[in-house]
C-alpha cells in the first residue's frame, strides 16, 4: 500500500516533509511552509520518511554552486518514487526556484510547483491547482506579496524563535545573487515586532533571534538611522524574554548606538556575527562592500571594549577574483587581530547573474583550496585559544535540543553559553528540560566546544522548559494538527547554521 493509501485509509490526512537547505532565513521560511501546510490540513511526516510522504517540499538557496546539484540530485531520487506513488507531490521554492523558474520544470518535469521567494504563502493553493489540473504550477512573484510573518507558522523550538524584522536588502555585493532574489528591503513596524516577540514570549519562549538579511540596516525602510539600538533596547522590557540575539549585521550599518544598546541591554547576549569577507581592501572594493579593513577592526576593537567577554563570529570567502596572495595574508593578519571565536569560510562560488562571475583573474581552484586550508588551519588554532581562556569560567547555560551528538552514550547534556559557545555537561540527578538554566563551571575547552565535567552548580527551571514538556506531552497524545494563524506558537533553536550551509552573504 502506497504513503497516501496508507495516510487516507487512517482519515484522510496527507503528509508532508519540508527539506532545507541555505540560510536562516530559509529556515524560518520553512517554518512557514510548514504551518501553511498544516493549517490546510497536512500533517508532517515521521522522521526519516526520506521521501515518502504526500508532500515532498525543497526551500532551496542558489547561493553556493552545488546548490543547482544538490537539488537536482535530489528531485532524480524521488522520481521513481513519484511515479510509483500516483497522488505524491513534489514542490520546490526558495532562492533557486526564484532564479531558475521554467529550468526546474524543464530539467524535472515530474515537479508539481514552483513557488518564489515573495510568494511562500501560496503553496497549499499551487499545489491543489496542480492536482486539479493535472499539471505543474510556476508561479514567481516579482514582489513581496505580504510580510512572511503574517503567515502561520510551525515552530521548530519550544524555547527559542526566529523572529523576522525585515526582508531583502539593499546591498549591491558583487559576489551575491541574494538581493535580486529576496528584492528591496523591507521593515516591519517595530509594534508588529514586539507583538510578536511578547505572544511568543506568553507561549513560554525565552531566547529570541532577531532576523534580517541585513538586520542592522533595519530603519532604512521607515527612515529611522537608530531603529535597529531602539528595538534592541525595547526586547530588553519584555519580562520574561532572558535572551536576545541578532543576525547577521553589515560592517556598514554597525553604529555606537548599537554597540551601546548591546552593552546596556541585560538580555542581549555578548555575542556578535560580524561577516568580514575579506581583510583586503582592494579586494572588498572589488566586492562592493563599504567598509575597508581599519573600519572593521576598529568595530570589533569597540565592541570588545564595551562588552569584554563578546564572542565574535564571522564570515569569510576565500578566492575572490583577482585576490592576490598579499590580499590573503591580509585575510589571515584581521583573523590574528580579531581572534573570532568562530569562522564560517567559504571557497569563492562563482554564481551566474553576479558581477563577480565575469570579473577577470577567477583564481585556479587549486589555490582557492590551499589558502582555504591555511584560514581553516589558523582559525582552528585561534578558536581553541579562545576556548581554553574559559576554563574555570562559572556559565549560564540554556538547556539545548538536539546539539549534542555524543550525549546518549557519554551521559552528558548540552546548551549554550550567553555568548552562544556549545557547552556539553554532565547530566545533574534532577530532571533538566530543554530551556531550562543550569549553572556549571567549564573544566575542558576543544576547538568547537567546552566541556563542565563536575556537577551542577545550579539547575532553575524555566517557562521555557515547561513549554517544551507542554508540546512533547501533545505530541505523545494523539490529536488534530492546528497551527495558530498570524503569530506562530513557539520558537528556533539553532542561532546560527553550519559552517557548509550558510549564505556567507551579509
Amino acid at each position: 500500500m502506497s504513503s497516501i493509501d496508507r495516510s487516507q485509509s487512517a482519515g484522510g490526512t496527507r503528509t508532508y516533509e519540508v527539506r532545507t537547505y541555505g540560510c536562516q532565513m530559509n529556515v524560518h521560511d520553512s517554518e512557514r511552509l510548514a504551518g501553511l501546510l498544516e493549517d490546510a490540513g497536512y500533517v508532517r511526516a515521521a522522521e526519516g520518511s526520506d521521501g515518502d510522504a504526500d508532500v515532498v517540499v525543497f526551500n532551496t538557496c542558489a547561493v553556493r554552486e552545488n546548490a543547482d546539484n544538490k537539488l537536482y540530485g535530489n528531485l532524480g531520487h524521488l522520481a521513481p518514487k513519484k511515479a510509483a506513488r500516483p497522488g505524491m507531490q513534489i514542490a520546490v521554492g526558495g532562492c533557486l526556484a526564484q532564479k531558475d523558474r521554467d529550468t526546474i520544470v524543464k530539467r524535472a518535469p515530474w515537479v508539481d510547483v514552483v513557488f518564489g521567494t515573495h510568494n511562500i504563502g501560496k503553496l497549499p493553493v499551487l499545489l491543489e491547482r496542480a492536482r486539479v489540473q493535472e499539471e505543474a504550477q510556476i508561479e514567481i512573484a516579482e514582489s513581496l506579496e505580504a510580510f512572511p510573518s503574517t503567515l502561520p507558522t510551525r515552530r521548530e523550538s519550544a524555547y527559542a524563535a526566529w523572529v523576522s524584522i525585515s526582508v531583502g536588502c539593499n546591498n549591491t555585493c558583487t559576489f551575491c545573487i541574494v538581493p535580486a532574489l529576496r528584492g528591496k528591503e523591507k521593515d516591519r513596524r517595530p509594534g508588529d515586532i514586539l507583538g510578536e516577540i511578547e505572544a511568543l514570549v506568553a507561549e513560554g519562549v525565552s531566547e529570541i533571534t532577531l532576523l534580517g538579511q541585513n538586520v542592522n540596516a533595519y530603519g532604512s525602510d521607515i527612515g529611522d538611522r537608530e531603529a535597529f539600538s531602539k528595538l534592541l533596547r525595547a526586547c530588553g522590557g519584555i519580562d520574561g524574554l532572558e535572551r536576545v540575539r541578532f543576525t547577521s549585521p553589515h560592517p556598514r550599518d554597525f553604529t555606537d548606538d548599537v554597540i551601546a544598546a548591546m552593552a546596556e541591554t541585560p538580555n542581549v547576549m555578548p555575542q556578535l556575527h560580524m561577516p568580514l569577507q575579506s581583510g583586503s581592501d582592494p579586494v572588498l572594493k572589488a566586492m562592493r562592500r563599504s567598509y575597508r579593513q581599519e573600519r572593521y577592526l576598529g568595530i570589533i576593537e569597540k565592541v570588545r571594549a564595551a562588552i569584554p567577554h563578546a564572542a565574535i563570529s564571522t564570515d569569510i570567502i576565500v578566492g575572490f577574483p583577482g585576490e592576490t596572495e598579499e590580499d590573503f595574508e591580509q585575510t589571515l593578519h584581521v583573523v590574528r587581530e580579531a581572534r573570532f571565536a568562530q569562522a564560517f569560510t567559504f571557497q569563492y562560488s562563482k554564481r551566474p547573474g553576479t558581477p563577480a562571475a565575469e570579473m577577470d583573474g577567477q583564481i585556479p581552484k587549486r589555490v582557492v583550496q590551499e589558502r582555504y586550508e591555511r584560514l581553516v588551519a589558523l582559525q582552528e588554532e585561534i578558536s581553541w585559544e579562545e576556548n581554553k581562556k574559559q576554563v574555570g569560567r562559572t556559565l549560564e547555560l540554556m538547556v539545548a535540543e538536539g546539539e549534542g551528538r555524543k550525549d546518549d552514550t557519554t551521559h552528558r547534556l548540552s546548551g549554550r553559553a550567553p555568548d552562544n559557545r556549545l557547552v556539553h555537561f554532565t547530566k545533574p540527578e534532577q530532571e533538566v528540560r530543554p530551556g531550562d538554566v543550569v549553572t556549571v563551571e567549564i573544566t575542558y575547552a576543544a576547538p568547537h566546544h567546552l566541556l563542565a565535567e563536575g556537577p551542577a552548580l545550579d539547575v532553575r527551571r524555566t517557562r521555557a522548559g515547561d513549554a517544551w514538556e507542554k508540546r512533547n506531552a501533545e505530541k505523545a497524545a494523539p490529536q488534530p494538527a492546528g497551527v495558530m494563524l498570524g503569530l506562530p506558537r513557539i520558537g528556533v533553536p539553532e542561532p546560527l547554521p553550519v559552517a557548509t550551509s550558510g549564505c556567507g552573504c551579509d
